[in-house]
Formats: C-alpha cells, sequence, structure tokens
C-alpha cells in the first residue's frame, strides 16, 4: 500500500493530507491537519507579504509537519506548496527561503497552467471516466484555472489573474460594491479579459462540466439554499442560481456575510467577487450548469505522486 502526503499553503489555511492507496482501491485518507491563515490581510497593495504573514507561514507549517497524532510512525515525503498568494508576490523567494531556514521545509510554486493540468487531472479521476469531453472551471485567490480535454491529460489549460482576492482588492475594496454601477464595472471588465484571452474552451454541447475549488462549493450550497434546496445543495450550480447568489451576496454588508448558510466567515469578504468570477467564467465557456467536484490540485498531486495514473494507464492499455 502506497502512501503520499501533500502540505498546501494557501491565503486562507495551510493543510497537510497524507493518503494510502492500493491498486483497484480508493484514496484512503490516513492523515489531515489545517492551520487557519488570514495571509491576505498581510499584503501590501502591491502583494508583498508583509512579516506578520511571513511568522504565520512559518507557524502553520511547523505545526503541520509537527502534528502527526502517531510520532513514531513515519511520514512520507510530504511535497509541500504554495498558492498565488505567495507564488505570485513580488517577495516570494525572500519568504520561501525564510520558511525554509526556520522549518526546514522548502515551499514549492506551481506556474497556474499546472494548477489547472493536475485539478483536471483530479476531476477526472474523480468522475471515474477514463475518456470522453471534461471543462474544469476552478477559482483562486489570485488566479482561475481553465481545462478541457477528453483524455487522462487535458488538450487546453489556461491560468488568468483573476482570483477572488485580487478582483477583491482590485475592484471591490473591503468586498463591497458600492453601487450598482461598480457591478456593471466589474462584469465588463472580466468578460472584457476572458473574452480577449485566446483558447478559452467553450463546452460543447453534453459535455460535463465540473467546478473545483471553495469558491465554486460555497457558491453552490448559498444558492441551493437560497432557492430552497437543503437536500441538493452544493451538488450543482447553474448560472440563474448564481446571478440570483450575486444579487443577494451584493445586498449584504462583509462582515455578515460570514452568517449565510454556505459561506464561511474567513471567505465572507471576498465572496461577492467570488460570484461574479463564476458568472463571468460560465458565461464566456458557455456553461449553464456546473456539477461542483471536492478534488482540485491538491488531490492531483497526490494522485500523481501515488503512480495512480499510471497504474490506471496500464489496466486501460490494451494487451500485447
Amino acid at each position: 500500500m502506497r502512501q503520499a502526503g501533500v502540505l498546501d499553503v494557501g491565503c486562507h489555511s495551510a493543510l497537510l493530507t497524507v493518503v494510502r492507496w492500493r491498486a483497484g482501491a480508493v484514496l484512503e485518507p490516513v492523515f489531515s491537519h489545517k492551520v487557519r491563515l488570514r495571509l491576505h490581510e498581510t499584503l501590501d497593495r502591491k502583494g508583498r507579504l508583509g512579516k506578520a504573514g511571513v511568522k504565520s507561514v512559518q507557524r502553520a507549517v511547523t505545526e503541520a509537519i509537527t502534528a502527526h497524532p502517531h510520532p513514531h510512525l513515519r511520514l512520507p515525503e510530504v511535497f509541500a506548496f504554495a498558492t498565488s498568494v505567495i507564488r505570485d508576490a513580488p517577495n516570494r523567494e525572500e519568504v520561501i527561503a525564510r520558511v525554509a531556514r526556520t522549518t526546514g521545509t522548502w515551499l514549492r510554486v506551481l506556474p497556474g497552467e499546472e494548477e489547472a493540468r493536475l485539478a483536471y487531472v483530479a476531476a477526472r479521476q474523480w468522475t471515474d471516466c477514463a475518456v470522453g469531453p471534461l471543462l474544469v472551471l476552478d477559482i483562486g485567490g489570485g488566479t482561475v484555472e481553465i481545462a478541457s480535454g477528453t483524455d487522462a491529460q487535458p488538450r487546453v489549460v489556461r491560468s488568468l489573474p483573476l482570483g477572488a482576492r485580487r478582483i477583491t482588492r482590485d475592484w471591490l475594496p473591503g468586498g463591497i460594491a458600492s453601487s450598482g454601477r461598480r457591478l456593471a464595472e466589474v462584469r465588463r471588465h472580466l468578460r472584457h479579459c476572458l473574452s480577449r484571452e485566446p483558447g478559452v474552451p467553450r463546452a460543447a454541447q453534453g459535455e460535463r462540466v465540473l467546478a473545483c475549488s471553495k469558491t465554486f462549493e460555497q457558491l453552490a450550497r448559498f444558492a441551493g439554499a437560497a432557492h430552497g434546496e437543503p437536500r441538493r445543495t452544493g451538488r450543482q450550480l447553474t448560472l440563474p442560481q448564481l446571478r440570483g447568489a450575486t444579487r443577494l451576496l451584493a445586498d449584504v454588508a462583509p462582515d455578515r456575510r460570514g452568517a449565510l448558510p454556505g459561506i464561511s466567515r474567513h471567505r465572507a469578504e471576498q465572496s461577492l467577487a467570488g460570484a461574479l468570477i463564476a458568472e463571468s467564467l460560465m458565461e464566456a465557456c458557455g456553461v449553464s450548469s456546473v456539477e461542483i467536484c471536492p478534488w482540485s490540485t491538491r488531490e492531483g498531486l497526490l494522485l500523481e505522486r501515488l503512480g495512480v495514473l499510471d497504474d490506471a494507464s496500464r489496466h486501460d492499455r490494451p494487451p500485447g
């Protein structure tokens, strides 16, 4: 039985995940430990991570790596990576070096296109469907990832600087839309950026569309609850539901959004931006409905480090 571990350091948390797997089985959780972070509060206007942010990353990485409940058992080698909040920071190299010096853990950064590829790989495995058209959408804090294809690996990957944290900072300070006119301006900006990006895939008729990320997951729960569908909340998100959710979020102060069903307190401020991005992204890709997928980049890394995809490829390959 193989084991693999991934430490995912993002804007809102550092999450250590350890899983195991054997051929013919599903991924089995072994251990996970999450440390909350609020790195967006330590960024300056240029996106540099301040001293308080660096110290919180150092503390979170140390706690996560040493939190194994059975210290006598050896952890597998952990692949530690940082998402866009650190990857896109102008002082990224300084932050990574300081964290390495104090924790012994070197944070890797993945290009946005690689994050898109891994999200697709994870979503494809989650569907348990080896072939067939698949479109994967993922909204992060700094970037949006899009991937599509018909096989185990995507044919098209795109990463755009349109994440929920970035749009909040640049267009909706404090998470507030000052007027309906401001909402329209944000929508125009997002549509313009998506329309001018070459190669953004559009969903074909009947193509399966999966949405990976906490942003989509929380919007689906909120929209489902708003439509009185608690039993199906979080399974699917339609464009009309999303537009309704956007209007509701715009009317609620950011400090009160955390009390809304599905919206977590630490993502409340950027939830309006997330809804606007999801709306524009679905429109640009010609998508009327998405299926929420709980797997993304982190699971893609785990699958590849376990060799699950290699084994699946050998299994699907015809004999001879």
